[in-house]
Protein backbone atom coordinates (compact mmCIF):
# COMPACT_ATOMS: atom_id res chain seq x y z
CA UNK A 1 0.00 0.00 0.00
CA UNK A 2 1.20 3.53 -1.10
CA UNK A 3 1.81 5.73 2.02
CA UNK A 4 0.89 9.58 1.00
CA UNK A 5 3.06 12.46 1.53
CA UNK A 6 0.88 13.93 4.08
CA UNK A 7 0.35 10.49 6.05
CA UNK A 8 4.65 10.45 5.75
CA UNK A 9 4.89 14.21 7.48
CA UNK A 10 2.36 13.72 10.24
CA UNK A 11 2.95 14.11 13.62
CA UNK A 12 -0.54 13.32 15.42
CA UNK A 13 0.64 12.51 18.92
CA UNK A 14 3.82 13.28 19.14
CA UNK A 15 5.78 15.65 21.95
CA UNK A 16 8.45 18.27 20.95
CA UNK A 17 10.13 20.33 22.84
CA UNK A 18 11.66 23.69 20.52
CA UNK A 19 14.07 25.60 22.01
CA UNK A 20 14.42 29.25 20.92
CA UNK A 21 11.15 28.48 20.17
CA UNK A 22 9.55 31.35 20.90
CA UNK A 23 10.44 33.20 17.98
CA UNK A 24 12.26 33.28 14.23
CA UNK A 25 13.37 30.04 13.22
CA UNK A 26 12.17 28.62 16.20
CA UNK A 27 8.23 29.75 16.34
CA UNK A 28 7.97 28.93 12.86
CA UNK A 29 8.97 25.26 13.15
CA UNK A 30 6.86 24.90 16.41
CA UNK A 31 3.96 26.39 14.25
CA UNK A 32 4.94 23.82 11.15
CA UNK A 33 4.94 20.89 14.31
CA UNK A 34 1.75 21.72 15.62
CA UNK A 35 0.12 21.93 12.55
CA UNK A 36 1.26 18.98 11.20
CA UNK A 37 -0.40 17.59 14.82
CA UNK A 38 2.48 17.20 17.16
CA UNK A 39 2.36 18.74 20.81
CA UNK A 40 4.97 21.72 21.06
CA UNK A 41 7.01 23.18 24.11
CA UNK A 42 7.49 26.50 23.30
CA UNK A 43 10.80 27.37 25.68
CA UNK A 44 13.14 29.96 25.43
CA UNK A 45 14.45 32.26 28.41
CA UNK A 46 11.39 34.69 28.87
CA UNK A 47 8.11 32.47 29.45
CA UNK A 48 5.77 36.11 28.62
CA UNK A 49 7.19 35.44 25.25
CA UNK A 50 6.64 31.64 25.34
CA UNK A 51 3.16 31.99 26.14
CA UNK A 52 2.53 34.06 22.81
CA UNK A 53 3.73 31.44 20.64
CA UNK A 54 1.95 28.69 22.04
CA UNK A 55 -1.22 31.43 22.62
CA UNK A 56 -0.85 31.85 18.61
CA UNK A 57 -0.81 27.77 18.07
CA UNK A 58 -3.59 27.30 19.90
CA UNK A 59 -5.77 29.80 18.57
CA UNK A 60 -5.13 28.18 14.87
CA UNK A 61 -6.08 24.95 16.31
CA UNK A 62 -3.22 22.99 17.93
CA UNK A 63 -1.51 22.15 20.66
CA UNK A 64 1.32 23.67 22.26
CA UNK A 65 2.63 24.87 25.97
CA UNK A 66 5.08 27.07 27.27
CA UNK A 67 7.74 26.70 29.01
CA UNK A 68 10.53 28.93 30.31
CA UNK A 69 14.32 27.79 30.38
CA UNK A 70 17.63 28.88 29.87
CA UNK A 71 19.41 27.03 27.81
CA UNK A 72 22.77 27.71 29.39
CA UNK A 73 21.49 26.60 32.68
CA UNK A 74 21.34 23.10 33.49
CA UNK A 75 19.09 23.38 36.54
CA UNK A 76 17.11 24.56 33.65
CA UNK A 77 17.28 22.22 31.46
CA UNK A 78 16.25 19.28 33.78
CA UNK A 79 13.29 20.93 34.91
CA UNK A 80 12.16 21.65 31.34
CA UNK A 81 12.07 18.04 30.09
CA UNK A 82 10.34 16.95 33.54
CA UNK A 83 8.13 19.97 32.99
CA UNK A 84 7.16 18.65 29.13
CA UNK A 85 6.87 14.57 30.47
CA UNK A 86 4.53 15.81 33.48
CA UNK A 87 2.47 17.75 30.90
CA UNK A 88 2.44 15.31 27.58
CA UNK A 89 3.37 12.23 29.48
CA UNK A 90 6.67 11.82 26.99
CA UNK A 91 9.08 12.93 24.40
CA UNK A 92 9.64 11.98 20.99
CA UNK A 93 11.16 15.09 19.15
CA UNK A 94 13.76 17.83 20.34
CA UNK A 95 15.02 20.50 18.05
CA UNK A 96 17.76 22.26 19.69
CA UNK A 97 17.19 25.69 18.16
CA UNK A 98 18.37 28.19 21.19
CA UNK A 99 21.28 30.25 20.32
CA UNK A 100 23.93 32.74 21.75
CA UNK A 101 25.24 34.28 18.62
CA UNK A 102 28.07 36.24 20.95
CA UNK A 103 30.49 37.63 18.49
CA UNK A 104 34.17 38.14 20.01
CA UNK A 105 37.00 37.34 17.86
CA UNK A 106 40.81 36.49 18.48
CA UNK A 107 42.30 38.44 21.46
CA UNK A 108 39.14 39.83 23.26
CA UNK A 109 38.11 36.56 24.43
CA UNK A 110 37.27 36.72 28.03
CA UNK A 111 36.60 33.13 29.98
CA UNK A 112 33.24 34.45 30.82
CA UNK A 113 32.59 35.07 27.06
CA UNK A 114 33.55 31.64 26.43
CA UNK A 115 31.56 29.74 28.81
CA UNK A 116 28.49 31.94 28.03
CA UNK A 117 28.42 30.48 24.50
CA UNK A 118 29.55 27.25 24.39
CA UNK A 119 27.30 26.47 27.65
CA UNK A 120 24.40 27.91 25.35
CA UNK A 121 25.41 26.83 21.89
CA UNK A 122 26.78 23.63 22.58
CA UNK A 123 26.52 22.60 26.31
CA UNK A 124 22.97 22.72 26.50
CA UNK A 125 21.60 21.50 23.60
CA UNK A 126 23.78 17.97 24.18
CA UNK A 127 22.67 17.84 28.30
CA UNK A 128 18.93 18.51 26.78
CA UNK A 129 19.27 15.22 25.15
CA UNK A 130 20.87 13.43 27.68
CA UNK A 131 18.25 14.48 29.96
CA UNK A 132 15.37 13.45 27.85
CA UNK A 133 17.17 9.84 26.78
CA UNK A 134 15.51 7.74 28.44
CA UNK A 135 11.59 9.24 27.35
CA UNK A 136 13.31 9.17 23.64
CA UNK A 137 14.34 5.82 24.03
CA UNK A 138 10.73 4.71 24.80
CA UNK A 139 9.57 7.00 21.77
CA UNK A 140 8.76 4.93 18.63
CA UNK A 141 10.02 7.30 16.03
CA UNK A 142 12.53 9.72 18.19
CA UNK A 143 14.22 12.34 16.21
CA UNK A 144 16.93 15.28 17.19
CA UNK A 145 17.23 18.40 15.20
CA UNK A 146 20.45 20.04 16.15
CA UNK A 147 20.10 23.83 14.08
CA UNK A 148 23.65 24.80 13.61
CA UNK A 149 24.70 27.83 11.56
CA UNK A 150 26.70 28.43 7.70
CA UNK A 151 29.25 30.45 10.39
CA UNK A 152 30.85 27.09 10.85
CA UNK A 153 31.75 26.55 7.64
CA UNK A 154 33.01 30.07 6.22
CA UNK A 155 35.99 32.70 7.37
CA UNK A 156 34.47 33.87 9.86
CA UNK A 157 37.30 37.13 10.22
CA UNK A 158 35.23 39.03 13.20
CA UNK A 159 34.42 36.06 15.20
CA UNK A 160 35.08 32.95 16.65
CA UNK A 161 32.50 31.53 19.71
CA UNK A 162 29.71 31.19 17.88
CA UNK A 163 31.31 29.16 14.73
CA UNK A 164 33.28 27.05 16.85
CA UNK A 165 30.49 26.33 18.92
CA UNK A 166 28.33 25.38 16.24
CA UNK A 167 30.99 23.14 14.66
CA UNK A 168 31.37 21.59 17.88
CA UNK A 169 27.17 20.72 17.68
CA UNK A 170 28.27 19.46 14.94
CA UNK A 171 30.80 16.81 15.56
CA UNK A 172 27.97 15.83 18.38
CA UNK A 173 25.69 15.65 16.02
CA UNK A 174 27.47 12.47 14.56
CA UNK A 175 28.44 10.90 17.57
CA UNK A 176 25.03 10.82 18.93
CA UNK A 177 23.61 9.59 15.53
CA UNK A 178 26.08 6.84 15.56
CA UNK A 179 25.64 6.20 20.04
CA UNK A 180 21.79 6.83 19.36
CA UNK A 181 20.71 4.52 16.19
CA UNK A 182 20.76 1.07 18.08
CA UNK A 183 17.83 2.72 20.19
CA UNK A 184 15.74 3.87 17.05
CA UNK A 185 16.80 7.19 17.76
CA UNK A 186 17.97 9.39 14.69
CA UNK A 187 19.96 12.60 15.20
CA UNK A 188 20.64 15.12 12.45
CA UNK A 189 21.34 18.66 11.76
CA UNK A 190 20.20 21.62 9.78
CA UNK A 191 22.30 24.57 9.06
CA UNK A 192 20.22 27.61 8.24
CA UNK A 193 21.74 30.40 5.85
CA UNK A 194 20.85 34.44 6.73
CA UNK A 195 17.54 34.22 8.45
CA UNK A 196 15.30 37.15 8.48
CA UNK A 197 15.01 36.87 12.26
CA UNK A 198 15.29 39.27 16.00
CA UNK A 199 18.81 37.66 16.03
CA UNK A 200 20.42 39.34 12.62
CA UNK A 201 18.65 41.94 12.87
CA UNK A 202 20.41 42.84 15.77
CA UNK A 203 23.39 42.62 13.99
CA UNK A 204 25.07 45.96 12.36
CA UNK A 205 22.63 46.44 9.81
CA UNK A 206 25.91 46.58 6.94
CA UNK A 207 26.83 42.66 8.33
CA UNK A 208 22.98 42.02 7.29
CA UNK A 209 23.10 43.21 3.89
CA UNK A 210 26.42 41.10 3.14
CA UNK A 211 25.47 38.31 4.59
CA UNK A 212 22.18 37.77 2.83
CA UNK A 213 24.00 39.09 -0.26
CA UNK A 214 26.56 36.45 0.00
CA UNK A 215 24.33 33.23 -0.61
CA UNK A 216 23.47 32.05 -4.28
CA UNK A 217 20.09 33.19 -4.16
CA UNK A 218 21.08 36.97 -3.20
CA UNK A 219 18.63 37.85 -0.37
CA UNK A 220 18.28 36.36 3.40
CA UNK A 221 15.34 33.71 3.70
CA UNK A 222 12.22 33.89 5.65
CA UNK A 223 12.08 31.76 8.55
CA UNK A 224 9.11 29.81 7.44
CA UNK A 225 11.15 28.53 4.65
CA UNK A 226 13.66 26.38 6.91
CA UNK A 227 9.83 24.54 8.45
CA UNK A 228 10.35 21.60 5.67
CA UNK A 229 13.43 20.83 5.84
CA UNK A 230 12.83 20.42 10.00
CA UNK A 231 9.30 18.54 9.42
CA UNK A 232 11.16 16.08 6.81
CA UNK A 233 13.52 15.47 9.36
CA UNK A 234 11.18 14.82 12.54
CA UNK A 235 8.68 12.56 10.70
CA UNK A 236 8.28 9.09 8.94
CA UNK A 237 9.41 10.91 5.71
CA UNK A 238 13.16 11.29 7.64
CA UNK A 239 13.01 7.87 8.56
CA UNK A 240 16.22 6.76 7.05
CA UNK A 241 17.82 9.92 7.76
CA UNK A 242 20.62 9.86 10.18
CA UNK A 243 24.18 11.72 11.35
CA UNK A 244 23.79 14.03 8.38
CA UNK A 245 24.07 17.70 7.86
CA UNK A 246 21.80 19.21 5.55
CA UNK A 247 21.99 22.56 4.17
CA UNK A 248 19.15 25.22 3.79
CA UNK A 249 21.33 28.63 3.04
CA UNK A 250 20.46 29.58 -0.22
CA UNK A 251 23.93 28.77 -1.50
CA UNK A 252 25.85 30.33 1.02
CA UNK A 253 28.13 28.00 2.14
CA UNK A 254 31.10 26.09 0.79
CA UNK A 255 32.10 28.57 -1.75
Amino acid sequence: MTTSSGELLDLTGKVAIVTGGSRGIGRSIAKTFADHGAKVVITSRKIDNCRDAAQEIIEAGGTAHPLAAHMGNLVDIEELVLGTVKVFGGIDIIVNNAANPLMKGVGEITPEAWEKAMNTNLRGPVFLVQQALPYLEKSSAASIINILSNAAYMYAAHHLLYPVAKAGLEAATRSMAAQLASNGIRVNALVPGTVDTDMVRAMPETFQKASAKASLLGRAADPEEMTLMALLLASAGGSFMTGHTYFVDGGQSYR
